[in-house]
């Protein structure tokens, strides 16, 4: 009697729970990142589902994101867009996110002019991925940076390459609103990620460096921005900050170090 009352307890708190829910058709690809997710994001159910069909398991659940796995399909594909329009009459309150095979800019722009708030090739690691899903989840905006073509940059053997990602929240400012005539183009990606809150592991994960690099990308960064702490870096490189005085909130919501 008493394990009854436990599981209906359970299940009670679980449907409570907001959900993040996962459709992908591949069983083995599904379940794990059905892992990964449930890992990394205790704080919401993550249902799974091979197809949009079972949408209407979880049309009365608080579901805040969908991850739509679409394959080598591009975002116009008919099937993907009566799939995008299903989830969007089931899950109203949803923000959708495409998972796809493909990872250029063509795909990654048709996914945003028709919506999602995020699109997650699957060439990025997995660390970056739960990254974007939880800005997402947050009201922000994932997806892709195009390729820039750059000649070499200062320091750099090779070709400064893209970004692997691309993140704002709603209102913030753009890119080009910000000053960035004295950063090198490898610290405006590291400025980009610090404004996301990122620790410096997952700074080096992005963009493909080591942890010392970035320690030391940050510490130029700080002194060409008269800085006493990353946060501050931040504050001054987005404009939220004169560089003639000090910000009262910059302890209010410190950036992580490592």
């Amino acid at each position: 009697m008493h394990d009854q009352v436990h599981s209906a307890e359970r299940l009670n708190e679980s449907l409570q729970l907001p959900v993040l829910l996962l459709i992908e058709p591949l069983t083995l690809t599904r379940t794990s990142i059905l892992s990964i997710l449930r890992r990394e994001l205790a704080s919401l159910e993550i249902v799974d589902m091979a197809t949009t069909q079972g949408l209407d398991s979880v049309s009365a659940r608080d579901v805040r994101l969908v991850a739509l796995s679409i394959g080598d399909k591009p975002p116009d594909d008919g099937i993907v867009e009566d799939d995008l329009a299903l989830i969007a009459e089931c899950c109203l309150n949803a923000s959708i996110a495409l998972i796809s095979n493909r990872d250029d800019e063509a795909t990654a722009l048709a996914a945003m002019q028709r919506g999602v708030r995020g699109f997650f090739p699957t060439s990025l690691p997995i660390e970056v991925a739960v990254a974007g899903l939880r800005l997402v989840l947050a009201g922000g905006v994932y997806r892709p940076l195009p390729v820039i073509e750059l000649s070499k940059a200062p320091g750099l053997d090779q070709p400064y390459p893209r970004a692997l990602g691309s993140a704002y929240s709603n209102g913030d400012r753009s890119a080009t609103d910000r000053t960035t005539t004295d950063f090198t183009p490898r610290e405006q990606q590291v400025l980009t990620e610090l404004e996301l809150g990122l620790p410096n592991k997952l700074i080096a994960a992005k963009l493909n460096l080591s942890e010392n690099t970035v320690k030391m990308h940050i510490q130029h960064i700080m002194r060409k921005c008269d800085a006493r702490n990353r946060t501050e870096a931040v504050l001054r490189w987005s404009g939220r900050l004169s560089a003639h005085g000090r910000d009262t909130d910059t302890n209010a919501s410190s950036i992580p170090e490592a």
